[in-house]
């Protein structure tokens, strides 16, 4: 019985590269299709419902105006013994609407400003991906 001791062969360093940038492709490639699944899938529930979305803002703004037209009208009740009494209805919600305006952009600037419009999630899991991809690396160099 002869004892042989079976080894396996050493691999070059361009082997180990090209497995190393294989494994890279595959990586990414996988990232990639999954990206672009989960934006196919989301485009596809948008374009279900945006005939309904365009149908309730039709509604919401018909309702909107309407209801400023009676809130308008109500004011103008108020000043009806003056000759501007619609002028003034008109400038009273106006100024109202200016100033809800602009109090409802200062809270979306805030709450932008806190948030943020960069994917955070997506940046920190490519982070975890190449540290881990250093540490296979650091591991296959040694």
């Amino acid at each position: 019985m002869s004892s042989r001791t079976t080894q396996a062969p050493e691999r070059s360093v361009a082997d180990v590269l090209m497995e190393i940038k294989d494994e890279l492709r595959d990586f990414v490639e996988t990232r990639y299709e999954l990206l672009r699944s989960e934006l196919h899938e989301a485009l596809s529930t948008v374009k279900s419902a945006a005939p309904l979305a365009v149908a309730a803002a039709i509604f919401f703004a018909t309702a909107y105006f309407l209801l400023t037209l009676a809130l308008v009208a109500v004011i103008a009740v108020a000043f009806w013994n003056s000759p501007y009494h619609w002028f003034f209805a008109f400038l009273i919600v106006g100024v109202v609407w200016a100033i809800t305006g602009g109090i409802l952009a200062f809270l979306v600037r805030n709450d932008l400003r806190t948030r943020g419009l960069f994917p955070k999630k997506t940046v920190e899991v490519l982070k975890r991906d190449r540290r881990w991809l250093q540490n296979e690396v650091k591991g296959h160099v040694v």
